[in-house]
């Protein structure tokens, strides 16, 4: 670890090393032992140590204020802006059921003394929105409706039927956490306008800690050791497998190194043992911590690379633990995709401004995603996604919500997939079973399940079965949730087996169908989709895939100009919207600028000759303008357009 540290070899460490043995906590006896020529230093310390009573409990969190009209509370004010915000959202008035929503979330929010984190994240939405930023909040902050009135997020929570207590939760005592995208090219705007706002006394991003992976671990223990560059890259190929066939002794032979060689074992046992342990500390992605008094009498602070900006030395498992709240400003590059694409179509005319400026369940939409024809839509473009879309046919909104979540491997590996299509496709009728009367409704699992065909896909819908089928309390399911982990964590959810399976059976469940659905829930403990996540992502699925349907050159040309995002290359898009009906010129020195833009098509058969369009259809019928040739013009076209002086 020091010659990594160095960048040193071995051989060339010298006295930079010292013995491993040393470097721990060494116990009272022990200090006394080497310290024996030194007792009054040893009585000093332990005097330094009684005086240091300082512990993490006292940390005290303040949120900092934001700015109220006169005479208002920021509860007050907040549901005055919900008020508001309520009556844009539902120009026909609002629903009695969003009435009584909003109000339930807003005593809550008032009771756990959130109003001025919401207000926060409010004005920050605000602003983008004054300067001309795409953005749109996702994660849990779905579940709430306040959250949509606000502009936060765009899902309606009502419609989709979420779950508030994942988002905010009194039995928690969790603070809430909202995470908005923005456009990855002007996040940076963004993190500037908060710095302004709060100044760099008060606000601070979160650190993260970055691991070693098997091949940077290889690699940076080869070069220590000494090996060549050929040698480390060889063994970093072979780092996909981090379970115990990682660089076993045949592969060892099969690329060219010797498994019996002193440095190889070495190298390769190191590297083993290095896999998982921390490497630096890095920043967050954007989560800001904000504070009312000094940033550094609360946490400690370091500067970051970029000058004028500071970030905090605990990552956000650290700082949830202490309560501290953090406001995440994140960065999409569909979001620039999209608002590039809307600012052409508004350069020609098509008043398009917003997301909700789209409209809605355009069967068009639909019929293009079942046949697969993806490329280029958010979530939908990987191989996977366009194998699955012509089997569950997307027909609706909600649809599309299931398609973000089915293919990942918690579904996958819960053995949920094939169960759901096979429902959705054939005839068989979904069956819920119910509990014993006296333990409850017999629809109740119908309530929860109705929607996936009787499949948990969400880690809402696990929660709700714990509850409903299982009898959990609020405090045990919000630990199933914590279990149901995403992303990079590793799960605990098989701790909740027994808890979980003999409750359903004592409330009339049968056992095998208790383990089924366990089994199914279990898959969430490997990468699992909040239904909140999912409604969030289905939002930027429908669009861009309108943009795509309605305006494949405009969606093409704003894809090229936020490059790079996605899974495809350039030249994979051009084909793609080329197949699409689109003439695609080359670039000219004389015509082309810094972005690719859309020229106006001409509508004359001679210029159509020109074009690699008609080339590639014939000259019997000019494709870019849909105009029948004459015959007696078609081989002098011919020759022009295979002409190189063309």
């Amino acid at each position: 670890m020091t010659c990594i540290r160095l960048g040193r070899t071995i051989e060339a460490a010298g006295l930079a090393v010292q013995p491993n043995a040393e470097r721990h906590l060494k116990p009272p006896a022990e200090m006394a032992r080497l310290f024996r020529d030194q007792p009054e230093a040893l009585a000093r310390t332990l005097e330094v140590v009684e005086a240091c009573r300082f512990s993490l409990d006292e940390i005290t969190y303040e949120y900092p204020d934001e700015p109220v009209p006169p005479g208002r509370t920021p509860d007050q004010h907040l549901a005055d802006l919900v008020r508001e915000g309520a009556t844009r959202r539902y120009p026909a008035g609002v629903p009695g059921a969003v009435r009584a929503t909003l109000h339930k979330e807003l005593a809550l929010i008032a009771r756990l003394g959130y109003a001025r984190y919401f207000l926060t994240v409010h004005d920050i939405v605000r602003f983008a929105c004054g300067a001309g930023i795409l953005c749109q909040g996702r994660g849990s902050a779905a579940n709430s409706a306040v959250c949509y009135c606000l502009g936060i997020i765009a899902v309606d929570p009502t419609e989709i039927d979420l779950l508030f207590e994942r988002f905010v939760s009194a039995e928690r005592r969790e603070p809430p956490d909202i995470d908005v995208d923005f456009e990855h090219e002007r996040r940076e705007e963004v993190i500037q306008y908060i710095y302004r706002r709060y100044c760099h006394q008060h606000a601070g991003i979160a650190a993260t800690v970055i691991h070693y992976r098997p091949k940077m671990a290889v690699r940076e223990v080869g070069k220590v050791m000494g090996m060549s560059e050929d040698a480390t890259a060889a063994l970093a190929a072979e780092s996909w497998n981090a379970g115990s066939e990682l660089w076993a002794d045949e592969r060892l032979g099969e690329i060219g190194l010797d498994p019996a060689s002193p440095v190889v074992r070495r190298t390769v046992a190191l590297a083993r043992e290095l896999v998982g342990f921390p490497r630096h500390l890095s920043q967050h992605v954007g989560g800001f911590v904000l504070t009312r008094g000094r940033l550094d009498e609360t946490v400690p602070i370091g500067p970051a690379s970029m000058p004028d900006r500071y970030f905090i030395e605990w990552d956000k498992d650290d700082i949830d633990a202490l309560g501290i709240m953090k406001v995440d400003v994140l960065a999409l590059g569909m979001l620039t995709c999209i608002h590039r694409a809307f600012d052409l179509l508004r350069a020609r005319g098509h008043a398009i401004a917003d997301l909700a400026d789209i409209p809605r369940e355009d069967a068009a939409v639909y019929h293009m995603l079942q046949r697969g024809d993806s490329m280029g839509v958010f979530q939908l473009e990987s191989r996977a996604q366009m194998n699955m879309l012509p089997r569950l046919r997307p027909e609706k909104f909600y649809d599309l919500v299931i398609e973000v979540a089915i293919v990942r491997p918690g579904p996958i590996q819960g053995d949920m997939v094939h169960p759901y299509l096979r429902l959705r496709q054939g005839p068989e009728d979904v069956l819920f079973p119910s509990p014993a009367p006296e333990h409850g409704p017999p629809d109740a699992l119908e309530r929860v399940l109705g929607r996936t065909l009787g499949v948990p896909l969400f880690q809402e819908q696990a929660m709700r079965i714990a509850i409903e089928a299982a009898k959990f309390t609020p405090e045990e399911a919000n630990a199933l949730r914590g279990a149901m982990a995403t992303f990079r964590h590793v799960g605990t959810i098989h701790r909740f087996f027994t808890q979980m399976v003999d409750g359903m059976v004592v409330r009339g469940y049968e056992r095998d169908f208790a383990e089924r659905c366990f089994r199914q829930i279990e898959g969430f403990g490997t990468y699992g989709f909040p239904e909140s996540h999912a409604a969030s992502f289905a939002i930027l699925v429908y669009v861009s895939a309108w943009l795509k349907c309605h305006h494949p050159a405009a969606f093409a040309c704003a894809l090229l100009n936020a490059q790079p995002m996605g899974f495809y290359a350039p030249a994979q898009i051009v084909r793609d919207v080329r197949e699409h009906g689109v003439t695609v010129l080359g670039v000219d020195v004389n015509a082309s600028g810094w972005d690719c833009k859309l020229e106006e098509a001409t509508r004359c058969a001679w210029d159509c000759a020109r074009s690699s369009a008609f080339a590639r259809t014939g000259p019997a019928h000019c494709w870019p303008c849909a105009s029948a040739v004459s015959p007696t013009f078609q081989p002098w076209l011919e020759r022009v357009c295979h002409s190189p002086h063309w």
